[in-house]
């Protein structure tokens, strides 16, 4: 009696390993400075893109305006990535020249 033909893998025990998932790296936005576009339009930013108070996106508007750069939000990289490109898309249909990158937390 022949065996019956078994392809290769089929009957066989497999032993698949498991990867531990760490936290994935957060990224900064961030608002950098310049000496066209309004404050009030900066603070507007700030509470309609990142949900900011009213006082908290003043005080990282003035960081923004007396240090060269404030920190809007902290987020994964794909929602930091949509929030420069959303933000940059409002500032330019408006007319201003705000600069928003993003940067991952540690570096700067």
């Amino acid at each position: 009696m022949t065996r019956p033909h078994v392809p290769s893998g089929e009957g066989r025990t497999q032993t698949l390993e498991r990867t531990e998932t760490g936290r994935p790296r957060l990224w900064r936005v961030l608002l950098l400075n310049d000496d066209y576009t309004p404050m009030d339009f900066v603070v507007m930013v700030l509470e309609r893109y990142f949900r900011k108070a009213e006082q908290e996106a003043q005080l990282i508007m003035l960081a923004v305006h007396h240090k060269g750069q404030g920190v809007a939000g902290v987020y994964t990289r794909d929602v930091a990535e949509t929030k420069v490109a959303q933000v940059t898309a409002h500032a330019r249909q408006e007319g201003h020249p705000l600069r928003v990158v993003a940067e991952p937390e540690g570096e700067g």
